[in-house]
């Protein structure tokens, strides 16, 4: 009865916490949300039928200073973390990745640490299986309410929402400007998870794989540089846990099986944009950036980076 009563208490505590971060979650999202926001409703049928958001049509080709609230979605290993980074610092805005918190959390001791461990956090990320809506809205809540004290307005997410639930509350709380849906082959996406490398001192990405994939039955050919770390960091890279052959398809499985029905979510809702890599950085991000209407004069950043 002792072990039941305390299994109780902690379950009740559990809910109040996830209940108070679910309205911290929503108070700063709506503190965040800039006051142009107003994409809810697609301007015409044309843009429907077009299949892009009719956000896409009011942005400028000097993007500089826009409060986007933008997500990304895609597989795992499709570049997500790459891409919206490189948006984050075009447009001036954060760019959250909830696998960058929920890896943050595992190594330090803040106040997570004692439900991450009655969670087996660890076990569930180096296995492939999706962090509960409860831990990732606490960690996404502290994460907003750090950049809302620091004056950060607007957002990219990456990693969430991942389920129907989590789009849900995030539509419930704020409005969504735009979701970019990346795709990517998946036999490039298997070669891409097991190539990425992380330098252990300076925590930089990058990735070791070379995918050259040859053109055939009507499909084009497909070529990915390796991102090879600079001389200081090649005798420090290490794989991430999670990143073998076994977890990495048991994610891309459970991808499918609960993130795809958030793609015809926001689908439904006219702001999905679909966009298919066709290849590395270098071929990518330019036509990235024409797809978002965010094509300018200069690109700064390195297309290698």
């Amino acid at each position: 009865m002792a072990v039941l009563s305390r299994c109780s208490r902690a379950a009740t505590a559990a809910t109040t916490r996830t209940q108070t971060a679910t309205a911290t979650f929503s108070c700063i999202l709506r503190a965040l949300s800039p006051s142009f926001c107003s994409s809810s409703a697609l301007n015409s049928e044309t843009d429907l039928s077009n299949k892009k958001p009719a956000v896409l049509g009011t942005l400028k080709r000097e993007p500089t200073g826009r409060n986007v609230q933008w997500v990304f979605l895609g597989c795992p290993g499709v570049g997500k973390g790459t891409y919206a980074s490189r948006l984050s610092n075009l447009l001036g805005v954060p760019h959250i990745a909830t696998g960058d918190l929920v890896r943050d959390e595992l190594a330090s001791s803040g106040p997570l640490s004692s439900q991450v461990q009655s969670f087996l956090l660890k076990e569930i990320v180096n296995q492939g299986k999706l962090v509960s809506d409860e831990i990732i809205i606490e960690l996404l809540s502290k994460r907003l309410e750090a950049g809302e004290a620091k004056g950060e307005s607007g957002f990219i997410l990456d990693g969430f929402p991942r389920t129907i639930r989590q789009a849900e509350i995030l539509e419930g709380v704020t409005d969504i400007e735009l979701v970019v849906n990346l795709k990517l082959r998946e036999e490039a996406l298997l070669a891409k998870c097991l190539g990425r490398r992380i330098c252990s001192e300076c925590g930089g990405n990058y990735n070791v794989a070379c995918i050259d994939i040859k053109a055939e039955n009507g499909r084009p050919g497909m070529y990915m540089a390796p991102l090879p770390p600079p001389p200081q960091c090649a005798t420090k890279l290490i794989t991430r846990a999670d990143d073998t052959e076994e977890v990495v398809k048991e994610r891309l499985r459970i991808y499918h099986e609960m993130t795809q029905p958030v793609e015809e979510f926001y689908r439904s809702r006219g702001k999905l944009l679909e966009f298919d890599l066709p290849g590395g950085i270098p071929e990518s991000w330019p036509k990235l950036l024409r797809a978002l209407n965010l094509e300018y004069h200069e690109d700064k950043q390195s297309a290698a980076a």
